[in-house]
Parts: C-alpha cells; sequence; structure tokens
C-alpha cells in the first residue's frame, strides 16, 4: 500500500506561483511513475502533469505547459509540481497520484492508469 500526501496548497494572486509537494511513503517510491491531476467543482478530475520513474518522461496538459514543471526526488520519496504563472482558471483541487509502470519511461496520461491516490490540496488564484 502506498500513501501520498499533498502540501503546499493555498491562496495566491494571478501571475505568482506555488509549489506542491507530494511525499509518498513506500520503500519502492523509485518504481513508480507519479502523476498530478486537478479537479474542478462539479467535473471529473483532469490530467496535469506526469513523471515516468527513471524521470526520462514527463508529458503536460497543455494548459500548463510552459508554466508548470514536475519533478521528483527519489531519495526523499517526494514529487513536486512547480507552478509558475499562476491563472484564475488553475483554481482547483490538485491530486498527487502514483502508478506501478509497465516500462521506466512510462507515465500515465490517464486517471485509470493510477492506483494510489493523495487526499488533494487546494489551489485558489484570485484575479
Amino acid at each position: 500500500q502506498v500513501q501520498l500526501v499533498e502540501s503546499g496548497g493555498g491562496l495566491v494572486q494571478a501571475g505568482g506561483s506555488l509549489r506542491l509537494s507530494c511525499a509518498a511513503s513506500t520503500r519502492t517510491f523509485g518504481s513508480l511513475a507519479m502523476g498530478w491531476f486537478r479537479q474542478y467543482p462539479g467535473k471529473e478530475r483532469e490530467f496535469v502533469a506526469a513523471i515516468s520513474r527513471d524521470e526520462s518522461t514527463t508529458d503536460y496538459a497543455d494548459s500548463v505547459k510552459g508554466r508548470f514543471t514536475i519533478s521528483r526526488v527519489n531519495a526523499k520519496n517526494t514529487v513536486y509540481l512547480q507552478m509558475n504563472n499562476l491563472k484564475p482558471e488553475d483554481t482547483a483541487v490538485y491530486y498527487c497520484a502514483a502508478a506501478v509502470p509497465i516500462y521506466s519511461a512510462y507515465a500515465p496520461l490517464a486517471e485509470s492508469g493510477y492506483e494510489y491516490w493523495g487526499q488533494g490540496t487546494q489551489i485558489t488564484v484570485s484575479s
């Protein structure tokens, strides 16, 4: 079982930056692909970013490309999401997710590709 705990959420003005962290309670963090998703009220969760276990692959939703960066530090069992130039439409609950990948460079883009989820953290961007 893998437990994921997000932190770093909060309120920020448009144009500002935040960094989300997701700490995993597992000795096998280095074998997991990691992703970030977000959810608007009344909507399905949507893909934001993903990183493969070997860090060779990163993927981003078109809406965040050039503004968000996903990274990981396996020695700290932590994945990060650096969010710059935040916009009001980035306001959502952000979830960290972990997947057991089928190969090292694989980073799922679909919610169904992930087995483990964090509890979510709220990001609010004011205009």
